[in-house]
């Protein structure tokens, strides 16, 4: 998220008058905090960023547009002429919401910023798996030619053969379901808190409760938020219901799976493949289990980065800033 960018859509959209100043951090080359680690910082689930670095910076600011930048409750307390705060994200994980409401602090984000991005890279990893690109790949680098991938008992099947189960019918997964349709795959929706769009119903998506989802699926991809609910979804219990030799691809976020569990379902047969983009706790150490398997092909939480993903965010950001200098109500309110 280049400042440069922010400061460039925010002239556009509210004029050329706007006091700004930017700060650039080192995030990604460095890795987030997470905030129930870092004592004060109860309320924030995952942030980059020195709290006092971040309230110097910010000093009288009335308005605050940050990707990762912490806000705690302390922070507030700090900061008495703060009023609004954009998150350019799909989620304002990085912000004590409880203590913005309680200090009458406004705060956006930017839903759906990388829905386009994440959907692209879900059907890649898909193709990298069950057109074995990353078996082919990882052959040719150790010299060995692999004749055999040609097999018709070794190759990979097709999508348009295949069932898929989206689990989540959000920004990111309704655009997973309508790329697999463009495929001609069977897709299954798991998602109790929505209805299917009229377009995807039409053409044959199914939604089908968790367990149906499992049990038909030949490759099942998630796409849901982290709640309670759905914190292990994906444990022992779920792997055993899938299809023998299934695939699944997490490009969501990490406590949807237990990752010992997939561990296990991936060595005893269970499933066919895993494509890991998102981890239980990040960097992965480089001693986990998981690098260690043939079946798995992993990539260091990047699904959503592209040059749009950018644009677009500072985009939205920046309408949310205009509409509040305009006294106009918020589109995205947390």
């Amino acid at each position: 998220m280049l400042p440069e960018v922010f400061e460039e859509k925010l002239r556009a959209a509210c004029g050329e008058d706007l006091a700004i100043r930017i700060r650039k951090d080192n995030w990604p080359d460095e890795p987030m905090e997470h905030g129930y680690a870092v004592a004060g910082m109860d309320g924030l689930k995952e942030y980059f960023g020195d709290p006092d670095g971040v309230v110097d910076f910010v000093g009288d600011a009335e308005i605050l547009v940050t990707q990762l930048a912490p806000v705690s409750r302390g922070m507030l307390e700090r900061l008495p002429a703060l009023r609004m705060i954009a998150v350019s994200r799909g989620g304002p994980v990085n912000i004590d919401m409880a203590a913005a409401r309680d200090h009458g602090v406004l705060v956006v984000n930017t839903p759906g910023r990388n829905a386009s991005a994440v959907a692209e890279f879900t059907l890649g990893a898909m193709l990298a798996e069950t057109r074995k690109i990353r078996e082919g790949h990882e052959a040719l680098r150790r010299g060995d030619w692999r004749g055999d991938l040609y097999r018709a008992d070794v190759t990979g099947r097709e999508l348009c053969e295949m069932t898929v189960g989206v689990i989540g019918y959000g920004n990111i997964g309704t655009k997973v379901v309508r790329l697999l349709r463009a495929f001609g795959a069977r897709v299954l929706v798991h998602d109790p808190y929505v209805q299917l769009a009229p377009e995807d119903a039409a053409a044959g998506v199914e939604l089908v409760a968790f367990d149906r989802l499992l049990s038909e699926s030949d490759v099942v991809t998630m796409h849901a938020r982290v709640t309670e609910e759905t914190r292990h979804m994906m444990n022992a219990a779920a792997f055993a219901r899938m299809k023998r030799g299934a695939l699944f691809v997490n490009t969501a976020r990490g406590p949807l799976c237990d990752y010992d569990a997939l561990h296990a379902a991936l060595t005893d047969g269970t499933l066919g493949s895993a494509m890991l983009e998102t981890f239980a706790v990040e960097p992965v150490p480089q001693d986990w289990p998981l690098l260690q398997l043939p079946n798995v092909t992993l990539t260091p939480h990047i699904a959503g980065a592209s040059v749009r993903t950018v644009t677009f965010a500072a985009e939205q950001a920046a309408e949310e800033v205009r509409r509040y200098l305009a006294g106009e109500p918020a589109r995205n309110p947390c």
